[in-house]
């Protein structure tokens, strides 16, 4: 994975992480707060997906690296993208089961 991948999984990761502890620690009422992160955690979800769409076409790797190795670093990072993706989806779930 290049050094600018790790730095945009990176960044979105602690967005996110911030985004949710911030909303949890919100001096709001609780619906309130679920349909925030509700949207915040989607939000997340279709940023994750545009970035698994882009290292599986490659626009990240810089032509320099061996496409064996390309591969790996995308395989890597596509599952740990896929990870986070169902964390969201489980948290989602979770805040819609105390909506309703």
């Amino acid at each position: 994975m290049s050094s600018s991948s790790r730095t945009l999984l990176a960044f979105l990761t602690g967005c996110a992480t911030g985004a949710i502890l911030g909303v949890l620690y919100a001096p709001e009422k609780g619906e309130i707060t679920r349909d925030r992160l509700t949207y915040r955690l989607s939000k997340y979800r279709e940023q994750l997906e545009k970035l698994i769409a882009d290292l599986i076409e490659g626009k990240n790797l810089p032509d320099s690296l061996a496409k064996a190795e390309g591969e790996r670093v995308v395989s890597d990072a596509r599952e740990k993208a896929e990870k986070l993706l169902e964390d969201v989806d489980r948290l989602m779930a979770q805040i819609k089961n105390q909506n309703g």
